[in-house]
């Protein structure tokens, strides 16, 4: 299809319960989603979204950090959250919950890396949202349970979820899924 789509990286941002090599993994998934031309959105903090959108930043993409802060003197000072790589910052005001929810209702796709009880609010959010959701299995935490969560009771659900261990490939199928959701929804707006 060709379109450019929204795609919230959420993942950890104390790297503690990730597997050792999750620097240079998230790099790689900004990388990939700059590569295809997509912005790259996170929650504009540190971990695994502050290293997913340094990749994508490094690859010439565009990202944009969604806040829970309601300034930039408060993102600084209170939260003590970087800004440097991000193209756009969005002061939403929320605190973490209220911006969990922001970021994921904006995005077209989510993709969980690694993670702890916000990465499970976000995948929930976006399962609520019916937004398609990439887990990237083997960067440890709550990405590594996701599969065990939706398992039998929720397998409605593997429609929409995509478990993978290679980014590269991790993009492409979720990118796929988007592609049809769009197509499919594409006769609704036509007038």
């Amino acid at each position: 299809m060709n379109k450019k789509y929204n795609i919230v990286v959420s993942g950890a941002a104390v790297l503690k319960p990730c597997c050792p090599n999750i620097k240079e993994i998230s790099k790689e998934l900004g990388i990939e989603v700059a590569k295809r031309g997509h912005t790259l959105v996170t929650g504009a903090t540190c971990g695994v979204p502050y290293y997913a959108a340094l990749g994508c930043n490094e690859a010439g993409g565009f990202n944009i950090g969604f806040s829970p802060a309601s300034s930039e003197k408060e993102h600084l000072k209170t939260y003590r959250l970087p800004i440097d790589v991000f193209d756009i910052m969005i002061y939403t005001g929320g605190d973490y919950t209220g911006r969990d929810v922001l970021m994921t209702k904006s995005a077209d796709a989510v993709i969980i890396v690694c993670g702890r009880i916000g990465t499970l609010h976000e995948f929930a959010t976006a399962i609520e949202s019916k937004k398609p959701v990439g887990v990237l299995e083997g960067t440890g935490g709550t990405a590594d349970r996701i599969r065990g969560l939706v398992a039998g009771v929720y397998s409605r659900l593997s429609k929409t979820i995509v478990f993978e261990s290679d980014p590269d490939i991790l993009v492409d199928r979720l990118i796929e899924i988007v592609d049809k959701k769009k197509k499919s929804n594409s006769h609704i707006i036509k007038k």
